[in-house]
């Protein structure tokens, strides 16, 4: 069946290829494909919604979670609006949508994306997939489990071009297999205690621990900084964020890199 999912103002190319997803495709204006924790869709941009096209009625639910349906966008803007820079930025980047997606794909993404650029970072978790993922329809591979992850050799993961985040990636893996992180437990945390909890995983620092607070588990407080926003901070908010983003700073931080990111080349 196509399901309906309404998303006031949604701008699904923005929101897929912003740096916060690696694995959707645009197969035609208003239509896009993707795979997350083993569900592969198809999408289709609406006037302010999105239709999931021919969903199983058990995977609505997931999708909605996916695309944060319950969070009042208009009403962040708002919020967001009173500062003129966040105002500039989020009329930039209209339309954007923070994910939630799954929590280990996203670890193991942003450990890739250290020193990476979105573009590098696609193609690197498309080959681990195909190599090491499960078949899911024609072309189309699951992210590979913690228990595969962890059980292959640095060796075969450089194959995928992940260079030296090779041994970080087994690590994160065998710690989620062995249960000294639990991933799980972490969405009943504060942010600052499951912060604390990824930051005892290897190769794992502040920025991408920040990521998979924001982009897995909702927790917008979250602001990962990378080069992009520590220039937009230095720029325009040498003192923070301003207090009119309240509890949501990492979702205003979306909107700042966006910004920050696209305004010389009309992205």
């Amino acid at each position: 069946m196509n399901h309906y999912v309404s998303l006031p103002g949604i701008n699904l190319k923005r929101t897929l290829f912003c740096g916060q997803a690696f694995r959707w495709k645009q197969t035609a204006e208003t239509i896009f494909e993707g795979v997350a924790q083993e569900k592969f869709i198809k999408l289709k941009q609406e006037e302010n919604g999105i239709s999931l096209i021919a969903v199983a009625a058990c995977d609505v639910d997931f999708w909605e979670h996916y695309f944060d349906s319950t969070t009042d966008y208009e009403w962040l803007l708002e919020c967001f609006s009173k500062d003129n820079v966040l105002k500039m930025a989020c009329e930039h980047a209209a339309g954007l949508r923070v994910l939630r997606q799954p929590a280990f794909e996203t670890l193991i993404s942003f450990i890739i994306s250290q020193n990476n650029n979105i573009k590098r970072i696609t193609q690197i978790i498309h080959r681990i997939c195909e190599e090491h993922g499960a078949p899911i329809k024609k072309g189309i591979y699951s992210f590979p489990s913690p228990d595969v992850l962890a059980g292959l050799s640095v060796r075969a993961l450089e194959k995928a071009g992940v260079g030296y985040r090779a041994r970080y990636i087994i690590n994160a893996a065998q710690m989620t297999v062995t249960g000294d992180i639990n991933l799980d437990s972490l969405y009943g945390m504060s942010a600052a205690e499951a912060k604390a909890e990824l930051l005892k995983i290897t190769g794992v620092g502040d920025k991408v621990a920040d990521c998979v607070l924001l982009f897995a588990y909702g927790k917008t407080s979250a602001v990962p900084k990378d080069v992009w926003i520590k220039r937009a901070l230095s720029e325009f908010f040498p003192q923070g964020l301003p207090e009119c983003v309240g509890e949501h700073a990492g979702i205003a931080q979306q909107f700042l890199f966006e910004y920050i990111r696209n305004r010389n080349h009309g992205g």
